[in-house]
């Protein structure tokens, strides 16, 4: 299993042996899809050895094929040499990866970044639409940092500790009570409130160490250096430009500018409490004028980091080394100097200073919200003017799928702040009403949670009824792929329900819309009643109609009971996935597809694996096939046919000539080319399809992931396969005696169309000499100048 470089295929002391005009060596790269698999599995071979790689992401082959190329023998292998690269730990090979579901919110907000519509000449309006995430992705760190505060300053700090009965129920926070500790040090409230800030500052610094150590492993892998890019619209994709997948200096700034907004975030709720106390009438001179400059201070530091997050985005058209060191560095480091002067002055002594009712909470969070609403509407607006510009009829939501997640990204952290909140409320509190309780607005967010819920329950209603339609008008359509059975209509039934379900995936983009706006009106709603009323809706609805009255009490104790149990559950599936790797495996699925893309927006979200895997293949298949010259064939299954297309993009055109792509249970069209049109639209895929030597795409009727490429008008050879049948046999066969499973997403390989399709795209490749001149540009050139 470790036997080492010197058998790696792409050379050696003897040259490598196929010569031009030889047939050579073929070679078939396969790269898995979502979960992972072992390369045992995917070569069919118990004894492979490590070719290249370490034991986050490699390429293994047969111990048998380790020297294939030195020592070619056509009478042993009628097909090609087979390679596997694995990447499987890159998302789901350490329990620790069960904690990314916490940032949930951060990874949905980067999708919306990804997810424009096709545009060209419109480089401002797209630069502004990622402008706009960008902004949207930093008030969910805001929020997330503020949720911290309300829960430690506010909740524990300010309001338990400051209670007697709650202090007397929770022996560990006597010492921060006044009456419990006869008026300790650590009683007053400032000191309280610098003491309890430990919790908000250390999950900053969390998600600091976790952005900068995955950065370091993730961002930095250097992709094949090649010439900077000429400025303009760079082709009908961004994906094959030079530092596309090396987001290394995008990621440091928008780390350093996240980081300093939540040490802003602590420093201003403990210090505005306390300036407020000291801008009272009579209030202490000095400290009321050192919590203007505090303020004013924080102040000036938000707008810089909102300037930072504003002032670039990404660098595609060439490899960017450069780091903003100034901002990199200084920027948090500023806020850390600004967040211990707060803690100072708020620690200060304050005769007199009592803690009663809440921290202003309610104009922090509602702040967030209004501000989020507004983003997401001129998201919105921006999408739909790029999308008018170049429509893309298989596009979602006519351009607007980006704003809609957004939407949920917004979502999602509400219901996680909100669910934080009113479990700690009520864990302190218990069964009494000491408490005031989590914030007015959180409350109210809360409550619309059963609506909801009642709009969601009618997509599922629609969507089996759907199913339920599909299923029947399958069924001669099973009748028709098998003529000459006699059908049985159990089998029948279960085929075509199959296929149903599978077809049921095309119908994700209406939930999405349905969700995102009824989650719109209904957040828009809760933030109107918490600033009208500043009551909790059962009690701003005291002296309404009985009805009224009741519904709102009700969805008032549903909707807080509904959050927590919410929030409980996801705690619990992050902790049994950490100890369970069937549960992580399912977990590591989910990264899989939410995290192939660069982190444009925000630096928390977990890493994009593909920064690693598409360099690795790159260099895979562009220095074998400069060695050799020989027959190259990638085939990519689920997620992997995603990374062979970007990989295929990232070779230069003379080496993507030497390489034919097979994909099965593809995502390409039906996910990637409708949710994400700028990068794998119908121009995307259509110049793809030109560029590599020859391309062949198989999917089945029963695979709810896989479809067909879709190529729009005379585009060449033809990519898509008919539809492979599912099962093979509809009953028992000489070959097949046994019933022949529904395989699905899964096992195209089982299929006797696969082994043909590779060998005609074998058939169609034909080997070069070694391409001696192709050799990557020298590692130390000239940094071209920033733009």
């Amino acid at each position: 299993m470790e036997r080492a470089q010197e058998h790696a295929s792409t050379g050696g002391s003897d040259g490598p042996a196929t010569r031009p005009g030889e047939p050579g060596t073929a070679l078939e790269l396969l790269v898995h899809g979502v979960g992972g698999t072992t390369p045992q599995e995917m070569l069919n071979d118990p004894r492979t050895v490590r070719i290249t790689g370490d034991d986050t992401a490699a390429v293994f082959r047969r111990a048998d094929d380790v020297d294939a190329e030195h020592t070619p023998d056509d009478r042993r292998r009628e097909g090609p040499v087979p390679e596997a690269y694995v990447w499987c730990n890159l998302t789901s090979g350490n329990g620790t990866r069960a904690l990314w579901l916490l940032l949930l919110p951060f990874m949905v907000v980067n999708l919306a970044h990804w997810m424009r519509p096709t545009a060209h000449g419109r480089r401002r309006t797209v630069r502004l639409y990622g402008l706009l995430v960008r902004l949207t992705a930093l008030t969910l760190t805001v929020l997330l940092v503020a949720a911290a505060c309300e829960v430690a300053l506010d909740l524990a700090a300010w309001q338990c500790a400051g209670t007697t009965a709650c202090a007397d129920r929770h022996t560990w926070l006597g010492f921060l009570s006044p009456t419990v500790s006869d008026g300790g040090w650590w009683s007053a409230p400032g000191r309280r409130l610098a003491l309890a800030a430990v919790v908000p500052t250390a999950l900053t610094v969390l998600l600091w160490y976790l952005s900068r150590r995955t950065w370091s492993d993730y961002e930095s892998q250097q992709p094949i250096e090649r010439a900077p890019e000429p400025e303009g619209d760079g082709g009908p994709t961004a994906l094959g430009r030079p530092g596309f997948w090396y987001g290394r200096r995008l990621v440091a700034r928008l780390r350093a500018a996240h980081t300093a907004a939540g040490l802003i975030t602590v420093a201003a709720a403990v210090g505005s409490a306390a300036a407020r106390f000291d801008r009272r009438p009579g209030g202490p001179a000095v400290l009321g004028v050192l919590g203007l400059v505090l303020e004013a201070a924080l102040a000036a530091c938000a707008v810089a980091v909102v300037w930072v997050v504003c002032r670039r985005g990404r660098s595609e058209r060439r490899l960017d080394r450069k780091l903003d060191e100034r901002f990199v560095r200084r920027l948090p480091l500023v806020a850390l100097v600004l967040l211990a002067l707060a803690l100072l002055y708020a620690g200060w002594e304050r005769p007199g200073w009592t803690s009663e009712g809440r921290l202003p909470g309610d104009a922090t969070f509602g702040g967030i919200a209004l501000v989020q609403g507004l983003l997401v509407i001129v998201l919105g607006v921006v999408a739909h003017a790029l999308h008018r510009t170049d429509p893309d009829r298989r596009a979602v939501l006519r351009g607007l799928g980006g704003p809609a997640v957004a939407m949920l990204a917004c979502a999602l952290g509400g219901v996680m702040s909100g669910g934080v909140s009113q479990r700690v409320s009520d864990w302190l509190d218990g069964t009494g009403a000491s408490l005031e309780g989590p914030p007015v607005l959180l409350t109210w967010q809360a409550s619309v949670i059963p609506p909801l819920l009642v709009v969601l329950l009618g997509l599922i209603g629609w969507l089996a009824h759907r199913a339920w339609q599909l299923a029947r008008a399958e069924r001669a359509a099973v009748a028709l792929d098998y003529p000459d059975e006699d059908l049985d209509p159990a089998r029948t039934r279960r085929i075509a329900y199959t296929r149903a379900m599978a077809a049921l995936t095309d119908r994700g983009p209406r939930i999405v819309a349905v969700t995102s706006g009824v989650t719109l009106l209904l957040g828009a709603g809760a933030l109107v009643g918490a600033l009208a009323t500043d009551e909790t809706p059962g009690e701003a609805a005291q002296g309404a109609y009985p009805v009224v009255h009741g519904a709102a009490e009700t969805s008032q104790a549903l909707g807080s009971w509904l959050i927590g149990l919410g929030f409980l559950l996801f705690v619990t599936w992050g902790r049994r996935a950490y100890k369970d790797a069937s549960a992580r495996r399912t977990i590591g699925i989910l990264w899989d597809v939410g995290t192939f893309w660069p982190r444009a927006s925000h630096p928390f979200a977990p890493p994009c694996y593909a920064e690693r895997a598409v360099p690795d293949l790159t260099w895979r298949m562009a220095t074998w096939t400069r060695a050799t010259g020989g027959r190259l064939v990638i085939s990519g299954h689920s997620q992997g046919s995603v990374l062979a297309a970007a990989a295929a993009w990232q070779l230069t055109p003379s080496a993507r000539k030497r390489v034919a792509l097979l994909t099965y249970g593809s995502p390409l069209e039906r996910l990637y080319g409708r949710w994400f049109p700028a990068h794998f639209g119908p121009d995307a895929l259509s110049s793809l399809h030109r560029d590599v030597d020859c391309w062949r795409n198989l999917h089945r009727l029963t695979d709810p992931i896989g479809g067909p490429v879709r190529l729009p008008g005379d585009s060449g050879p033809q990519v898509d396969h008919a539809p492979l049948k599912d099962p093979l046999a509809y009953g028992r066969t000489d070959l097949l005696p046994l019933p022949a499973p529904i395989l699905g997403h899964s096992d195209y390989q089982a299929d006797p169309v696969f082994a043909e399709e590779r060998r005609r795209l074998l058939a169609r490749l034909r080997p070069e000499g070694p391409a001696a001149g192709e050799v990557p540009a020298p590692r130390h050139q000239p940094e071209p100048p920033a733009a």
